[in-house]
């Protein structure tokens, strides 16, 4: 037996289709829920939240006339794991955004939400710019394995994995298709995909 043979394999849970489908519903849901869009702003966590957010947007405009502003976060520096040194202190990318997030309804928008920690460094980076009335969290894939107390508001996808369980999220704008691949058991996924 040789060593791919022992590898595991990479399951695809979502592909183009079952993602443009699940980014549409959640643009739905947004304008459902009544939000005035000119106060609203989607936010995309760098580097797979930003084109998510950009497609949102595009889908929300399709069905209102009215697009959101968009812009994004580079959560490093806020993030808990820095201080322990379990990130290395890299950035690489830059948050981005020209508009006021005052009374906005802002709607930080990510690919993978796991333990929550990325999200709470969002929270804390969101507030040092200004106080929106609300921030909401669009995902398009949960895994679970929630650390912190942090749900997202709008999902595309919820997939129960294991800590040694590695999620994927292929975005074409970044790696040149779509696809969520889902590798059961690989050693130190936890550590990688724990966000």
């Amino acid at each position: 037996m040789n060593e791919a043979d022992n590898s595991p394999e990479m399951t695809v849970v979502m592909d183009h289709e079952a993602i443009d489908a699940a980014l549409r519903r959640i643009a739905q849901e947004i304008v459902a829920d009544g939000e005035a869009l000119p106060d609203v702003a989607l936010l995309g966590i760098l580097s797979r939240g930003r084109p998510l957010a950009d497609r949102l947007a595009a889908c929300i405009e399709s069905l209102t006339g009215t697009r959101p502003r968009v812009g994004s976060l580079a959560t490093t520096l806020y993030r808990d794991d820095l201080r322990s040194g379990r990130v290395p202190a890299t950035v690489g990318n830059e948050t981005h955004f020209d508009f006021d997030v005052d009374g906005m309804t802002v709607i930080l928008v990510d690919d993978v939400i796991a333990a929550g920690r990325t999200i709470r460094a969002a929270l804390d980076e969101v507030m040092d710019y200004g106080r929106p009335q609300r921030i909401q969290l669009a995902c398009l894939v949960d895994r679970g394995l929630r650390e912190l107390p942090i749900q997202p508001d709008y999902l595309g996808w919820s997939l129960a994995t294991a800590p040694n369980d590695h999620v994927s999220v292929r975005i074409r704008e970044i790696d040149g298709e779509d696809a969520v691949l889902l590798e059961r058991g690989v050693s130190g996924a936890a550590d990688e995909e724990n966000t």
